[in-house]
């Protein structure tokens, strides 16, 4: 991207002159165009300016700030860390505490305050007011042709829930339809996108070359083979450029995640799980001789892989962190052999029983752990015992919203090939309620994790660095973009290949750009 472009975003970010309302619009559109990994410094300075000022101020209760300047203000803050209470919403309400219901003509503050909505913590009953009010209202809405698509965006998923990257692809697009589109950030996002498009595709052709090298894929038929979707899913969990080498990492554990799945779910007996789990617990190369021969592609693929990540860790930062590896796969293969005899037995775990393991099969803890090695400069005890013993709220809630994600898209054809454990399945037989009502259940257990995911957001000592915080919420959104429409990864659809196209394949056109040139050239002038 060309310094003099960024520069000039800079200044606007920058320029102190400017009404706060014009500073948050402007760093709401850079993060939803997918630009703001290139001024995280400089929102993060216009951010502690505009907390100071709208507090010294009373920015909150000013009669001229409106429902859309408040909603907005208190999303971004909330989401850079800041504590912001959710009664700066009260002077909006009437005398039952209900919101009024002329707030209802403005649809802008309307999608504005349905946002700011998903970034409620627990018991915050007039933020969940909000939601209810928003959605109410905002369905069905008579607009313009530009709002119609933003109202239908947002109402089929919030921005907060959203993968950051077919986010930017979509917002690009919409962005510039707008009357209002700056474009200079336009004209910027596009060329980014398509640069950081670029990059991607290099980067899966390293790793299709790293696939076909180990060749797990071929040699192993009954095995999904699903290198494109494993990378997609990493480049949800960390798109950024500089971070080329861990999320090939990443996209390594989650091809063997994806492999090592299949061995036990559709193919091993219990007893070659019995020997396999074993191995992997022991960590030990001569294990493999107790290994039928299909396992033993499988073992030596994950320990030398491991191995060689390890490795690469010790280098750069001078830990040992096999122990910690053996021990987080060593867990996950005992819960994947805990679903395989629920299944081979046809028995239906209660439901705690099914959650206590389900946190740990779904992988989410053991990609937690992987992400932390990979992304923390500082490597804590107090973390570590967050990740491996009393799991920390963002590994614990991240990880099961993937897994009721999953088991939302998977449930129906699970219970066709006669599989018992899933939390729809389990709660219905442990209640006795129609499958609707499990499934309405199991998707306010989601609201509720997203809820104490976000109250972890402003904590003040967490034990994390912001990367990974970041990256726990991304492990949310990117399990929920997988599983919208159905099995996104077992088995994609046109939605879920479609998806991947726009992220990883198809570029943004850029025809555009001669039309926009006077435009672009008054911008920065």
């Amino acid at each position: 991207m060309a310094e003099k472009l960024k520069g000039e975003v800079r200044a606007m970010i920058g320029d102190t002159d400017a009404n706060s309302l014009t500073i948050l619009e402007l760093i709401d559109d850079i993060q939803r165009l997918g630009l703001s990994y290139h001024f995280e410094k400089d929102i993060t300075r216009a951010l502690d300016r505009m907390f100071l000022r709208v507090n010294g101020t009373n920015f909150w209760t000013q009669q001229k700030s409106t429902i859309h300047a408040i909603a907005l203000c208190f999303r971004l803050c909330r989401q850079h860390g800041y504590e912001v209470s959710q009664d700066v919403f009260k002077r909006f309400t009437d005398e039952n505490g209900n919101f009024r219901e002329s707030i209802s003509k403005d649809i802008k503050g309307l999608l504005s305050l349905y946002e700011a909505s998903y970034f409620s913590f627990e018991g915050e009953k007039l933020m969940e007011e909000a939601k209810v009010f928003t959605t109410k209202h905002l369905k069905g809405k008579i607009a313009n042709e530009d709002l119609v698509e933003r109202i239908n965006h947002a109402l089929e998923m919030p921005l907060q829930h959203r993968m950051l990257r077919l986010e930017a692809r979509w917002y690009i697009e919409a962005y510039g339809k707008r009357k209002d589109a700056n474009y200079l950030l336009l004209e910027m996002a596009k060329l980014e996108f398509n640069m950081v498009q670029s990059m991607l595709q290099g980067e899966l052709k390293d790793m299709s070359r790293w696939w076909e090298d180990i060749d797990l894929g071929k040699r192993l038929s009954f095995t999904r083979d699903r290198l494109m979707e494993c990378y997609f899913w990493n480049v949800g969990l960390i798109f950024e450029p500089k971070l080329s080498d861990c999320r090939k990492s990443l996209t390594k554990l989650a091809a063997l995640i994806t492999t090592i799945d299949d061995v036990y779910d559709v193919y091993g007996s219990l007893d070659e799980l019995e020997l396999f789990t074993a191995a992997v617990h022991r960590w030990d190369i001569e294990a493999v001789e107790t290994l039928p021969d299909y396992m033993k592609l499988c073992f030596l693929a994950l320990y030398n892989t491991t191995n060689e990540m390890a490795y690469d860790i010790l280098k750069q930062k001078g830990v040992n962190i096999i122990p910690h590896l053996k021990r987080a796969w060593a867990d996950i293969c005992k819960t994947f052999l805990m679903e395989a005899k629920w299944c081979s037995n046809r028995e239906a775990p209660t439901f705690k029983a099914y959650l206590e393991n389900a946190l740990v099969s779904t992988s989410g803890v053991l990609i937690s752990i992987y992400v932390y090695f990979l992304l923390t400069e500082t490597i804590t005890k107090e973390a570590l015992e967050c990740l491996e013993k009393k799991y920390h709220p963002l590994v614990e809630c991240s990880s099961l919203i993937f897994r009721f994600s999953n088991d939302l898209a998977t449930s129906k054809a699970e219970l066709e090939r006669g599989e018992s454990a899933n939390s729809i399945l389990c709660y219905m037989y442990e209640t006795g309620v129609s499958e609707q009502e499990a499934r309405k259940h199991i998707s306010s257990l989601i609201e509720e994790a997203w809820k104490k995911m976000n109250k972890e957001r402003v904590a003040a000592n967490s034990p994390f660095e912001k990367p990974f915080i970041e990256t726990a919420f991304n492990l949310a959104r990117i399990a929920q973009c997988t599983y919208q429409n159905g099995d996104g990864h077992g088995a994609p659809d046109n939605k879920a290949k479609s998806r991947v196209l726009s992220v990883i394949i198809e570029p943004i056109t850029l025809v555009q750009r001669l039309q926009h040139r006077s435009n672009l050239l008054a911008t920065v002038s």
